[in-house]
């Protein structure tokens, strides 16, 4: 018989017992004194010995945060860059041109009157407009759906 021919026989997980019989002693598991020893003790989870807690010791966030997402914005330089003259605006339009990306569309769109424009534009109705890019694309000779 050599020691590669040998078969260890498979040994049980020994069994956790706890209690009087349980040859674990006379404290059935809970240890020696303290709060968790006793009948009816317990001590709340969050409960860290007196001292102030992780999150008390966080900074406390000021203000109101919307759970409502904020639009895309995109700026009249952009329209300029990427439209044709006599093109509408849509959000379609805005996801295929690379200014806003298809899942933030949903949120909605706005454009702001920062940069100029010469093209004349048709701005669909969905998307929302500043005061000056109104101004500017009616200028420019565009117009806006309604």
């Amino acid at each position: 018989m050599q020691t590669h021919t040998l078969k260890l026989s498979k040994k049980r997980p020994k069994k956790k017992t706890i209690g009087r019989g349980g040859k674990k002693g006379t404290y059935s598991g809970k240890g020696n004194k303290g709060q968790k020893a006793r009948s009816g003790g317990n001590v709340n989870p969050l409960f860290e010995g007196g001292r102030s807690t992780l999150v008390d010791h966080m900074k406390k966030k000021r203000g109101f945060t919307s759970k409502k997402p904020k639009k895309n914005i995109i700026k009249l330089e952009m329209l300029e860059k990427k439209f044709k003259d006599g093109d509408i605006i849509n959000q379609e339009a805005a996801i295929k041109a690379g200014l806003v990306r298809a899942i933030d569309a949903a949120s909605g769109i706005k454009i702001l009157g920062t940069g100029t424009i010469s093209k004349k534009l048709t701005i669909d109705k969905n998307i929302l407009l500043s005061n000056s890019a109104k101004a500017a694309i009616e200028k420019a000779g565009g117009n806006i759906a309604e």
